[in-house]
């Protein structure tokens, strides 16, 4: 895998690989971290709690990279906890900065002074779609054609409630991506695929796919693993070859068509 570029620095909220992959894909991993930085003192959590899915996605920031590895695309993600602020939400949405995550209340985010709500924003959220912004400007002036997928991870159960998918493929009203991937993931022998499950755009889960798909409406696709799928080494490997088999085929197509067309 390549080094990460000079966003990995210290105390930074993004970090960049592979930064001039040149393949069809940017991969994008929102939840990638549970890091909470030493002054928030772990926001009054447990440290327990720290490592469940409440904080991040577990095992998604090594599929993506296995993702971005097979099909030679940056991959960028965020490297602090969406506790302190989740990047894959308006700044102004009510979870956002979360006051209760699922079961659990976040002390430290209650009463916050609205310094520390803009210092949290302009110190997490903007450096991070900023460094998307600038991965999508560099490859746009190499014309690369480029699609987007973001790797999350899905707790088995929800409040309570049993899921029964294996995954789920998040989209909006433009399916090119997301259509020709559902029918792939379906073909797999016993696999339960979800079609915008558990979530959907309409939960406010699509954010950042929202915000950098452009004018030019690029491909686009959320895609949820369940997460004890992909709790070992073994797991996430699986996944990442998987959807890389998957979708070097379509970027495959994507690219063909981009030439065709000029």
């Amino acid at each position: 895998m390549a080094a990460e570029d000079a966003t990995t620095a210290a105390g930074a909220a993004v970090a960049v690989e592979n930064p001039d992959g040149a393949g069809a894909y940017v991969i994008l991993c929102d939840h990638a971290s549970n890091h909470v930085p030493a002054e928030l003192a772990d926001l009054g959590l447990d440290r327990a709690d720290l490592q469940r899915h409440i904080a991040w996605d577990p095992g998604a920031l090594p599929v993506a990279r296995g993702l971005a590895a097979a099909l030679d695309a940056p991959l960028v993600r965020a490297t602090v906890s969406r506790l302190v602020l989740d990047v894959n939400r308006t700044p102004e949405a009510r979870d956002s900065i979360p006051l209760r995550s699922e079961d659990t209340d976040v002390p430290g985010n209650r009463g916050l002074a609205p310094e520390e709500h803009t210092r949290r924003i302009a110190s997490l959220y903007e450096p991070y779609h900023a460094a998307v912004d600038d991965v999508l400007r560099r490859r746009a002036a190499r014309g690369l054609g480029t699609a987007l997928v973001a790797i999350h991870t899905f707790t088995p159960v929800y409040r309570g409630a049993a899921r029964p998918w294996h995954v789920g493929v998040l989209h909006d009203s433009n399916t090119r991506l997301a259509r020709p991937l559902i029918a792939a993931l379906a073909r797999e022998a016993d696999m339960v695929v979800g079609d915008n499950e558990p979530y959907s755009p309409a939960d406010g889960v699509y954010h950042t796919l929202e915000r950098h798909r452009g004018r030019q409406a690029l491909p686009t696709v959320m895609i949820e693993i369940r997460n004890d799928l992909v709790a070992d080494g073994a797991g996430q490997s699986q996944w990442a070859e998987r959807l890389a088999r998957m979708l070097y085929r379509f970027g495959a197509a994507t690219d063909a068509q981009r030439r065709h067309a000029k």
